[in-house]
């Protein structure tokens, strides 16, 4: 028994040592099964895209059972202006893996044009501005190691600066984006660790098609590459039931396969989960992991909400 006990032990330490790693050299930006709902956290030109103001709470609880695993807190709002072509919007994220605290908190802006005659087909530029906090505590848990190279606590502010471009037409869409275009060195003392806040690059796109009278199907789909760090690509298939119920299934290569549903609770309040199963070495070590979502969308006089999957 106490083999065994040794045995996890050393499984979760290695885990997080590979986690932090990664989070720390290639500064892996947070990652949601619900990115088709939370779209500005991923690229800056959505903001004001739903027309009308719109929050999201998101709360992504991974590797469930697993001590100190990634959880993860997302809140953005975001509306158009007067000048509808105009849009603001605000992103906060707060990201917790052992003893790593990561916050993000940025400001977006967005601006749209036609692209044809008929004003049906559309295409956004975004930017975002804000800072990235960085906190450590090594005393938490299995860290609290005398002899590691990260026994001195870290608490870094850092700039972001971020751009993005999306297409979109009331049927389909195509984004692409850079969420922080600047490369700071943030601490000499281990700079190969966490001193490069690299570049992430965001594909996104999807497509509605309408299968009957009362349904709509969305493939959906985002690449995430980002310098030192494997190619992540999300993969999802989306059915819209009477513009009040959603179910589907999405696929992340080489990592998980998660089923989604979701609820049009009333004309302003849609709710969404999705529960993650792990496929790789890790689900013999966790149950999976559970993501939901909150959306409102306050109604404004002689305006109707967008029954759109997107």
């Amino acid at each position: 028994m106490r083999q065994k006990s040794l045995q996890i032990k050393g499984l979760i330490l290695m885990v997080f040592t590979t986690l932090l790693t990664l989070s720390l050299q290639a500064q892996q930006d947070a990652q949601y099964t619900h990115y088709m709902y939370n779209t500005m956290s991923v690229n800056s030109a959505y903001t004001g895209q739903r027309d009308v103001l719109s929050a999201v709470a998101l709360y992504r609880t991974q590797w469930v059972g697993i001590d100190g695993a990634p959880r993860t807190l997302n809140f953005g709002i975001h509306s158009p202006l007067r000048n509808e072509r105009v849009a603001l919007g605000l992103n906060v994220i707060s990201d917790q893996l052992g003893p790593a605290s990561e916050t993000s908190i940025d400001l977006n802006m967005s601006y749209t044009i036609p692209v044809n005659r008929y004003g049906d087909l559309e295409l956004s530029f975004g930017v975002k501005a804000g800072m990235h906090l960085l906190d450590t505590d090594w005393s938490k848990g299995i860290y609290q190691n005398p002899d590691s190279a990260f026994n001195d606590n870290v608490n870094l502010i850092s700039p972001t600066l971020g751009t993005g471009v999306y297409l979109h037409s009331e049927k389909w869409y195509l984004g692409l984006a850079v969420p922080n275009i600047i490369e700071t060195d943030h601490y000499d003392d281990f700079e190969e660790s966490i001193a490069t806040e690299r570049m992430h690059y965001f594909l996104i796109g999807g497509y509605v098609f309408d299968v009957g009278r009362n349904t709509q199907l969305k493939p959906a789909f985002l690449v995430k590459a980002v310098s030192g760090a494997p190619l992540i690509a999300d993969v999802s298939l989306n059915a819209l039931f009477n513009e009040q119920f959603t179910a589907g299934l999405s696929y992340r290569w080489d990592d998980s396969i998660s089923g989604l549903i979701g609820f049009q609770l009333t004309q302003n309040i849609f709710i969404g989960y999705s529960y993650d199963l792990t496929t790789t070495g890790l689900n013999n070590y966790n149950s999976g992991t559970h993501e939901i979502m909150l959306r409102f969308e306050p109604s404004e006089i002689g305006k109707i909400l967008s029954p759109r999957f997107f």
